[in-house]
């Protein structure tokens, strides 16, 4: 029996253009965009417990009691009928509300790393389906890389994407996603996007249809975009914020941010850390 395991990554996300196509009877906004990983990441560590129970310990910043990645360690454990448990001890370093997926993305790394630890032998799509209940980025971290994500999240296709270089900005407040979709000046009917005209302009191609909206509920977003245009770099905010960032030359020189502004310079990646821990 598997005891542990130590230094699982889970990467962050920028949605290089992100469009709201329209809306489902149910309320869900329909989606279209290009997802891409990058080396911005949390680290989580799981040692197995026989006792059935999940606990979490927060090595960095904290998080709630039930977070989501508590809930997918039990949402695991119902959809298998498992008695193992695990204690999980989180060092979080991707901010949060800041559109970067970074609750997601440690759901999906806590159920790939669980169902090996645990040996129980899904398929990829039942671990996706198990993610798609805890969010609508779930399933783009489990997928294995960059994706071109439609729907609410659950149509995917793999994208070949030169990432490079970025630089991003995460200024001091976050955005709360339900305050950015409830917002009845959101633009929702964007038209329908064509791969080909990304892959012929990926880096100008489309727009943040939630930066405006954004930009009206968080004087940050406009900040961090002024800050990357004094430093010749085009912005854009990513997700639903707040963070924003800019493709960058290797050699770019960076003034310093505002005060309480974070800023990295980011790879990105091709393939998500954890591709192959689930069989297909």
């Amino acid at each position: 029996m598997m005891k542990s395991l130590y230094d699982v990554p889970a990467p962050a996300k920028l949605n290089l253009f992100l469009h709201i196509t329209g809306r489902r009877p149910d309320g869900y906004h329909l989606l279209e965009s290009a997802m891409v990983l990058i080396d911005w990441c949390d680290t989580l560590h799981f040692e197995h417990r026989a006792d059935g129970s999940i606990s979490r310990e927060d090595l960095g910043t904290p998080l709630p009691a039930d977070d989501l990645i508590v809930r997918a360690a039990r949402a695991l454990q119902r959809a298998t009928g498992t008695t193992q448990g695990a204690h999980i001890l989180v060092d979080k370093r991707i901010p949060s509300q800041a559109g970067m997926g970074g609750g997601s993305s440690d759901a999906a790394s806590t159920l790939l790393a669980l169902h090996r630890l645990w040996k129980l032998d899904l398929p990829l799509a039942a671990l996706a389906a198990i993610g798609l209940q805890l969010g609508a980025d779930v399933p783009f971290f489990l997928s294995g890389g960059n994706a071109w994500v439609a729907g609410i999240g659950e149509k995917m296709s793999p994208l070949e994407v030169e990432t490079g270089l970025f630089v991003v900005v995460k200024p001091p407040d976050g955005l709360d996603t339900r305050l950015i979709f409830s917002d009845p000046s959101l633009k929702r009917d964007s038209d329908t996007a064509i791969l080909a005209g990304f892959a012929a302009n990926p880096q100008g191609f489309g727009n943040n249809d939630m930066q405006v909206v954004a930009q009206k509920h968080c004087p940050g977003v406009s900040q961090a975009l002024e800050w990357l245009a004094a430093q010749g770099l085009n912005g854009r905010m990513t997700g639903s914020g707040s963070a924003v960032f800019a493709w960058a030359p290797a050699e770019v020189a960076l003034n310093a941010a505002p005060a309480g502004f974070e800023v990295r310079r980011c790879r990105g990646l091709q393939a998500h850390p954890l591709r192959g821990w689930a069989r297909v």
